[in-house]
Parts: structure tokens; sequence; C-alpha cells
């Protein structure tokens, strides 16, 4: 009985051994691919946009394709090729025991076993390390000992003066980068029409270099920056706080801690509608508007209900832009007549998706340039460009501010276009436009204001005239001056930190808190 104790626990620890090794092959192989594939469909991303982004991706209109190739690479190759190595070793030994080939006939047996657990330490480390540069862990980890917190800075946005408010336009312009305007590095100003249809001479303005958020670069980002002006950080609302609700919003409480543009202006009497091409489930976007004071939305399922054929959708997204600018045209129109009717001001908000890559070429886009991308970001913006020329020809403009901004800068994944023109150009910027019709004509936006300034800049832009004209962590462009102890007054580098900041505590109450008072 005491000899076979020790041969039992001798075999149990080989066993227990055995199942590490595998499972460490697993795990390294899975995170090694997984940072394969989000290096090149995304290139460098942080934790946040993992958890508030990739788990929450639709396979239809929300990145079709890719969401089955993640599937099957990320979660059944690594299980595959695991179970094939251990298969391959199980037949192996029975090969040599049908053989009577003892271990201790074997050619340096040691040799083998230490090759062995080198390669698969060497997978294990190199799988995990490359995952963790490839989504920021690092960064993660350092931004929870941050002396900055979010919540010392941030300001509810409190309406002082409504007298002036009007109806809002505002249109994301997908990877609607500034630098594609130039026609020195790319083929053409692929920005041409749009900037025709919204010329400085007529009162139209920009924020000269707008930048994207430190920490920021994906749609829900950009969406959620500039309409409630703060980073976007979904990670933070699970630490420490066991009721929380998901990343992506799936307990309906996307940031529903925060006043937004949406709830700001709800509670200013406004109607707010939003149109996407996309499926509006996709990242949460739909939680996020319907929590916040949008009572409209229409999305791929609306388009599709309405009869679009499919050869007006791109199967990985959605509805074309050109479509989406038609339909576009009906919203305002009918939200223009309710507003001459009952008073009541609108706020349309809407997303382009033609110049998500790969891109896609509809019928209606005519090529012209050697670099596919370059004319479809022509056409996308020609559909917009028609958009606005429609309000005016209508007079909506009278009435109705319009705002036109990129969600983001263009990703430079690598599988994306233009590395040798974006890569290393210190002047990236965003697209932006920027109308308000009546006195703000003469007044110039302040300059190299990130997305979080757009927040109050919309309100503002709105008509409604906010305390210190601050919003979130951001004050309006049409403040020339920042107030001292907003976020904004801070030396580069500490506003830096900031943005990185975990600030645990805000954002906890940012997903699970309700809405304060404004």
């Amino acid at each position: 009985m005491s000899g076979r104790t020790p041969r039992a626990l001798k075999r149990a620890c080989v066993i227990l051994g055995t199942v590490l090794v595998y499972v460490l092959i697993w795990a390294g192989l899975t995170t090694l691919i997984a940072a394969i594939g989000i290096r090149h469909f995304w290139g460098r991303i942080s934790v946040s946009q993992m958890l508030t982004n990739l788990v929450s991706v639709q396979t239809d209109g929300g990145g079709g394709s890719l969401v089955w190739m993640g599937l099957f690479f990320v979660g059944i190759l690594p299980i595959v090729i695991t179970l094939g190595i251990a298969v391959f070793r199980y037949y192996r030994h029975r090969r040599r025991k049908r053989l009577g080939i003892a271990p201790s006939q074997q050619r340096a047996p040691w040799i083998g076993r230490s090759v062995s657990v080198v390669m698969v330490m060497a997978l294990t480390i190199g799988g995990t390390s490359a995952f963790a540069t490839t989504v920021g862990v690092g960064d993660f980890i350092r931004s929870a000992s941050s002396p900055y917190n979010v919540a010392d800075y941030y300001k509810n946005p409190q309406v002082i003066d409504n007298a002036n408010k009007r109806n809002l336009v505002t249109i994301y312009l997908e990877s609607g980068e500034q630098t594609l305007a130039d026609d020195q590095l790319f083929e053409k100003d692929a920005f041409k029409s749009l900037e025709d249809a919204t010329p400085e001479s007529e009162g139209w303005q920009s924020v000269d270099s707008l930048q994207q958020y430190n920490g920021g670069g994906w749609t829900m980002a950009g969406l959620t920056s500039t309409q409630c002006g703060v980073p976007l950080k979904g990670a933070s609302s699970a630490i420490g706080s066991a009721g929380s609700s998901s990343d992506d919003g799936s307990s309906g409480n996307y940031l529903g801690g925060l006043n937004c543009v949406g709830d700001v202006l709800g509670k200013q009497g406004y109607k707010n509608a939003f149109l996407g091409g996309a499926n509006g489930s996709f990242a949460g976007k739909d939680k996020f508007l319907g929590g916040h004071g949008y009572t409209e939305e229409k999305d791929l399922d609306d388009w599709r209900a309405m009869g679009e054929p499919e050869k007006n959708f791109r199967s990985d997204w959605g509805l074309s832009d050109q479509r989406l600018m038609s339909h576009a045209k009906d919203e305002i129109d009918q939200l223009h007549a309710d507003a001459e009717k009952t008073g009541q001001p609108f706020n349309l908000s809407m997303l382009t998706l033609d110049t998500h890559e790969p891109v896609h070429i509809y019928d209606y886009c005519n090529v012209d340039t050697k670099s596919d991308v370059t004319s479809v970001f022509a056409c996308s913006m020609e559909q917009v460009a028609g958009y606005v020329n429609y309000m005016k020809e209508k007079g909506y403009l009278d009435d109705t501010a319009v705002v036109i901004m990129g969600d983001h800068l263009k990703h430079m994944s690598a599988g994306d276009a233009f590395h040798e023109e974006l890569d290393n150009n210190p002047n990236r910027s965003i697209f932006n436009r920027v109308w308000v019709p009546g006195d703000k004509k003469s007044t110039s936006l302040r300059p190299r204001i990130d997305q979080l300034n757009m927040f109050p800049t919309l309100l503002e832009a709105a008509g409604l005239e906010l305390k210190d004209h601050e919003a979130g962590l951001g004050v309006s462009a049409f403040e020339e001056t920042v107030p001292e102890g907003s976020a904004q007054s801070l030396p580069p580098d500490q506003y830096a930190t900031l943005l990185d900041s975990l600030s645990s505590s805000f954002y906890n109450r940012a997903w699970t808190g309700t809405k304060p008072e404004n």
C-alpha cells in the first residue's frame, strides 16, 4: 500500500503537468493569434476599446466576416492545434511503446524535453506579451495609480440661458481625418466637395487642428467623447462594483450616470433622433442613444424594413452613405415641419460608414484614383455635401446649427491604407465644419482643442448658454479663453495624465448611477 501511494501521486503529477503544458500551449496560441489579428485589423488599441467595442461586435452590420474570422482563428483554431499536438504526441508514444523502444534507449531524451519546455514557454510568454502590448495592458495598469481623477475636473452641464435655442444637426464622418484633404500627400483632396459646400465666406467655421482625445480612436469613443465630454472607459465600470453594468451597456445603462447632449437637449424640449447605416446594437450604440434622450434611432434593420434593396448594403456594415443621406433628407423635412408646427426644436445626429475599411465601392462611386480608398472618401463626402446643399436650398440653415466632424482619425492598422503618408505625420487632425445662424458667425473657434470640448460646443451651437461654457471635461470652442481650474487649463502633460487616469470611482458612478440634475 505504501508503495502504491507514491506511484499514484507521481502519476497524478504527470497528468496535471501534461494538462498544464497543453493549457499553456492553448493560451499562448490564443493570445498570439488575437494579437496578430488586432494589429492587422485595428492596430494598437486600449483595454477600454477592447472591452467596450470588441466584445459586442455583430455578425450582421457590425463587422460581418470579421466576427466569423475572429471566432475561428481565436476561438477554434488554437483548440484544434492544441488537440492536434496532443494527439500526435499520444500516437507517437504508443508507437514507440508498441515497438518496444524504452525511454532509456532514446538518444538524449532530456534534450527533447528541454526543447519542448523552451518552446512552450516561448510561445506562452511571446503570446501573452504580444497581446498585452497590443491592447495596452501596461498603460492600463499604470493608469490605476494615477494621481489624477476625472471627478475632480468634471463639470455637469448647467444651462443658464435658453432664449436662443435652435435646431441642431450633427454629422459624424467615419474616419473623417482632415489630413486626407492634403492633395500634396494624396492623389486628390478627398474633402473638396464638402469644403465647397461649407465655405468660410458664407459663415462656416472650423476648429483649426481638432484633435482626437488622448486614448480615443474608435467610433463609440468619438460619439461619447463629443456627446458626454469624457474619455470612454468602460473597463473601469466593472472594477470594485459588483452591481455595475456590463461594459457594452447591455444592461441598458450605458454611461447612465452622466448627462450628455441628448439628455440636456431633451430636458430643453428637443426631439432627439439618430440615423446610422450599421447595426444599432454594435458596441452598445443603441443602449447609449436610448439611455441619453434619443427617442428615435434608425439603423440597419429599419432600412431593410423600408424595403432597401440589398445592392445598397455592404455585407460587413450596412447601408450606403448615398441612401443614408437620402433618408436623412426625408427625416429633416419631417422634423423641420414638425418644429415649425409645434415649436419643438430637434436634434438630428447621423453617422456615415462608407469610409470604414476595408472600403466597399458602390455603383454610385466613380473610382478615379489609384487608391480605391481615396475615391471612396471623396464619394462619401460628395453625399454629405449634397445633404448640406439640400439644407441650404430648403432654408433650413436659417434656424438650424450644423456640426460636421470625423468620429476619429483614420485607423492605421496593418491592413489599412496610407501608412506612408500618415504613420509619422505630425499634423494629423479631425475634419470639422460648424454652422451657427446668427450672431456667432463673427467669432473664431478656439484652435487645437480635442473631442471632449465638442460636448459644450454642440450645446452652445444649439443656442444654449452654459455656466462658464463648460460641460464634462470640455470648454466650448466658442469661448476664446478657458476658465482657471478647468481640465482644459492643465499643462499638456498633466492633461494627458488625467485622460489616461482609470478614475474608477468616477466611472463606477458614470455606469451605475443616475443622472445628476442640470
